[in-house]
């Protein structure tokens, strides 16, 4: 299924977003609709961490898909 933006474009704010990140080392990709990266970068801002710091902390605790486990981690913290 592929997303498109209010002007038909693919990959509009709903879309998914695969971004290259350096978890202790080990480059991995994380794919996330665009919603959950900025607030993820906001979170990040808001503890004075990067985003890869946060992934990595979040990815410590996971259990399972870590992509699910950050879009669960941005949920809890913004209705926590």
């Amino acid at each position: 299924m592929t997303a498109f933006d209010a002007n038909g474009a693919k990959g509009g704010a709903v879309g998914i977003r695969k971004r290259s990140v350096n978890l202790r080392g080990h480059a991995t990709s994380v794919s996330l609709e665009e919603a959950f990266w900025t607030s993820l970068k906001r979170l990040a801002v808001s503890r004075g961490v990067s985003v890869a710091a946060l992934i990595t902390e979040i990815d410590g605790r996971r259990r399972g898909n870590l992509s699910s486990a950050i879009r669960v981690f941005v949920l809890e913290a913004l209705t926590g």
